[in-house]
Parts: C-alpha cells; structure tokens; sequence
C-alpha cells in the first residue's frame, strides 16, 4: 500500500531546477555568472555588445565574432513584467515573476530573468533594479534581478 506523502504531512521536496549547460559559445558567460559577475559578449571583428552570444554577430554579421565576455553594472530598468501562476517551469514554484529589463550601461541589450523580490511586487515601467544571482548547484550560478531600494 501506497502512502500519499501530501496526506501523511510530509512536505514533497522542491522541484529540482534545469542547470544550464554551457557549450563553447556561452561557456565565459556561465563562468562569469558562477562567480555572480553579469556579463556581455563582445565581439572581436566590431567591438559591439550582444547578449547572449550566438554563432554570428548581430551587428557585423560575422561568422567568426571571436566573443570575449566583459563584466558589466548590472543596473537596469524594467521594460515590462508577468507574474507566473500557473506551473510550467520545472523547479520553479508559482507564483513567481519574470522581468523584461534593459541594461543601463548597454541599453540595446534586454533580459528576461526571475525578480528575487517576490510575485507581488510593485513595478511599473521604468523600475530600477540589479541583477543578483541565484546559486541553484555547486557552481552554478543563474542571473537574476532584485528591486534597486532593496539590493
């Protein structure tokens, strides 16, 4: 016989998180991230910024953008926000909320990541927040972003 754990009062464990896996691309990104430092890629070929990194660069178009990781502030406004109530991420328990930010210091480069402050909030367009870290394995850091007040 089966023992529900719910009705027994045992707590379920937390639902395990993805870990990100770097592949050649973005592996100074997740470096830089596991020692809680927000960085960009930055293009040999034009010197522009992008984030994150992909096989070309955006900007020249290059096929061989040779992408080198620079640490930035970390300060940012928030574009535009939702609140998660329903589960669909794995290791993510509702609610929760996610931000679309742009990045003060390289504002053509948005991110969307987790708000550390909780699902309830008050944002409004424009919000100052910093990006802090979520440190969800040994060495494994993921970006994610707090209200500046409360940093």
């Amino acid at each position: 016989m089966e023992i529900d754990q719910h009705a027994a009062g045992t707590a379920a464990p937390p639902p395990v998180r993805i870990i990100p896996i770097p592949d050649a691309t973005s592996a100074g990104y997740w470096e830089a991230a596991a020692n809680h430092v927000l960085t960009v890629a930055r293009c040999a070929v034009c010197g522009q910024t992008t984030l994150p990194p992909d096989m070309s660069c955006p900007h020249c178009h290059t096929t061989e953008p040779g992408f080198t990781f620079v640490p930035v502030e970390g300060k940012a406004r928030v574009r535009t926000w939702t609140v998660i109530r329903r589960p669909f991420l794995q290791g993510f328990t509702p609610p929760f909320m996610l931000v679309d930010v742009e990045l003060n210091d390289h504002p053509h480069i948005r991110m969307v990541a987790g708000l550390l402050d909780g699902a309830e909030a008050k944002l409004e367009i424009g919000t100052p927040v910093v990006v802090a870290f979520e440190d969800i394995a040994p060495k494994i850091s993921v970006p994610a972003f707090r209200l500046e007040k409360s940093a």
